[in-house]
């Protein structure tokens, strides 16, 4: 599935199932919430953090599906096309960092 496609079907649902789009500002509050169920399995499952009963029943894939259902809901609603954005993104990445990790290959 291209980016596009992810935020129309990502819009198709909001308009038809969802009724409306959260406000951008609880939508913000959601991705971190989001982003912090995934921190929680990686502290657990990574990291040095004893997990809880259930902790281990939540899979990663859906957690970081999650925070790109709400980054998409927010680029949505903020006029954003997330496919134009990566892609700009990387280009500068490309050209600012073309060097900078020389030293540790």
């Amino acid at each position: 599935m291209e980016i596009k496609e992810a935020q129309l079907l990502v819009d198709e649902w909001i308009k038809t199932v969802g009724v409306r789009y959260f406000s951008e500002l609880t939508n913000m509050a959601l991705l971190t919430e989001e982003v912090g169920e995934v921190a929680r399995i990686m502290a657990r499952r990574y990291g040095d953090q004893v997990a809880k009963d259930g902790d281990l029943d939540k899979q990663l894939a859906d957690e970081l599906a999650d925070v790109l259902w709400v980054v998409i809901c927010l680029a949505n609603q903020t006029g954003i096309d997330l496919e134009d954005a990566l892609r700009r993104n990387l280009d500068k990445k490309r050209s600012r960092d073309k060097h900078r990790f020389d030293a540790l290959k």
